[in-house]
């Protein structure tokens, strides 16, 4: 799960990390309204949505008037904003984040990661932070500082001061940039996070540090004992199928595809993936319905499935263990009956009661495609698909 930069913020200077003042805006009255609150000459108009590389498509706006301010916050609000990072459609832009202006001396990039396969906290520095770090960790890897953190342990202090000495931080703010980073560590750590970003993480020219900007994200599964991070979600900002399969417990990411799938496990729901690709399709989602899969739960990844307007045909492919193909067998049937599913559903069962979830199939009276092997599936989906009414429209 993702938050917002002004949530981010606060949650980090509750760990000691500092941040420039600020508040939240609606409108553009509340806009200048905040900037009057914070005080200064100099403000900045952020745009709250979740994606990076606002500030190269215009989301981020220096202002040094209310009028600036309110014509800088009347054009962001309710806009599309499209980034690098957000696709072509865009995220809506519903709040602001109004802040101080900062004195900028020097900028510099931080991030903790979840390396999973170190299965390890990665702390990644650069001395190059701003807008243009993508470029440079492309271009100039060996620039980065890597600092891999001991779980049993957690990150000591000579680690944050090898890495301010690495980026070259002056004698004097070496405790200051110790401090936010052990603060980072402690957010990542207690907060059940995925990743912490703070690009930049500048030195001001009077000599204090500051997290110009931040991004955190946040383990789904341990949302559950946290509440507090779990409020702060906005689903206004994510993709609506998954959304709405998250809210039924299915494990959904969508894809840019054709071809809907419903799988059972997530490595053969990969491997479904990759045979789509393979076979000349594009794979419309990933979706695990989970073990014990019920019908009533088969019905439901259908419903989210075929929330996908650009789905021309399902591939539905179940190996069961744990679950018993009569009954995907019967929430296939179910869902075929009550949905009115007007594209093709390739139907490719296998393991426990094979035989009588295939005869709950075939005497069900519906259209429904069949295979023995997750190739045929495949093919099967991939030529239905380009054979759909919705695709000769």
């Amino acid at each position: 799960m993702d938050i917002h930069e002004y949530q981010a913020k606060e949650l980090l200077a509750k760990f000691g990390v500092p941040i420039p003042r600020g508040g939240l805006a609606y409108s553009p009255e509340q806009a200048t309204y905040r900037a009057s609150e914070i005080g200064g000459s100099v403000w900045v108009v952020k745009a709250q949505i979740h994606a990076g590389a606002r500030g190269k498509a215009g989301g981020v706006k220096i202002c040094r008037s209310d009028s600036e301010i309110w014509e800088a916050a009347d054009g962001l609000l309710g806009k599309r904003l499209v980034t690098v990072q957000t696709g072509p459609q865009g995220k809506l832009v519903s709040r602001l984040y109004i802040e101080e202006g900062t004195n900028i001396g020097k900028e510099f990039y931080l991030s903790l990661v979840m390396d999973r396969a170190k299965e390890r906290i990665v702390v990644c520095a650069s001395a190059a932070g701003g807008m243009d770090i993508e470029e440079i960790s492309e271009q100039e890897p060996d620039s980065l500082l890597n600092v891999v953190v001991d779980p049993a342990v957690g990150m000591q202090g000579f680690q944050a001061r090898e890495i301010a000495f690495g980026l070259g931080i002056e004698p004097e703010l070496i405790n200051k940039f110790e401090r936010t980073i052990l603060g980072c560590y402690r957010a990542f750590r207690d907060l059940d996070a995925t990743m912490v970003e703070i690009n930049p993480l500048v030195i001001t020219k009077e000599g204090g540090v500051v997290a110009l900007d931040a991004k955190m994200s946040f383990d789904d599964n341990a949302l559950f004992r946290r509440p507090q991070i779990s409020e702060l979600r906005d689903k206004s900002q994510e993709d609506p199928r998954e959304t709405y399969a998250s809210d039924r417990g299915l494990s959904y990411v969508g894809l840019e595809g054709d071809i809907g799938c419903i799988v059972n496990g997530a490595g053969l729901a990969m491997a479904t993936l990759d045979m789509i690709k393979y076979s000349g399709g594009e794979p419309a989602n990933f979706l695990d319905i989970g073990g014990g899969a019920s019908p009533e739960r088969v019905q439901k990844s259908f419903r989210a499935v075929l929330r996908d307007g650009n789905v021309k045909a399902v591939l539905v492919n179940v190996f069961a263990g744990i679950n018993r193909c009569d009954w995907v067998a019967k929430g296939v049937v179910l869902a075929v009956q009550e949905l009115d599913i007007k594209v093709p559903v390739v139907v490719r069962l296998a393991g426990t009661n094979v035989e009588e979830g295939r005869r709950i199939i075939e005497e069900s009276g519906l259209q429904l495609l069949t295979a023995g092997s997750l190739r045929e599936a495949a093919e099967k989906a991939v030529t239905a698909a380009k054979q759909s009414p919705a695709a000769a429209a």
